[in-house]
């Protein structure tokens, strides 16, 4: 499929055509690439991405949320 800048005025009505038909099999397709994308991956950037994310994971589960009084600035 071409990218959507690269489509003729007459392409992009076709294609909003189908979508409003069937607007299911365009995030089935958008899902299929993207797995088609994630499986070109190599092992090693597989396995950082993952500790990327369990890093991001151990951060945000540690997280202390508080509230903080707001203050009017009187310094002006």
């Amino acid at each position: 499929m071409k990218e959507y800048q690269e489509m003729t005025e007459q392409e992009r009505k076709e294609l909003e055509e189908q979508y409003l038909r069937d607007p299911d099999s365009f995030y089935k397709k958008a899902e299929t690439d993207r797995l088609k994308e994630a499986l070109k991956r190599t092992y090693k950037e597989r396995f950082l991405v993952m500790t990327r994310l369990m890093k991001m994971g151990n951060m945000l589960s540690n997280a202390r949320i508080t509230k903080q009084a707001s203050t009017p600035n009187t310094n002006d």
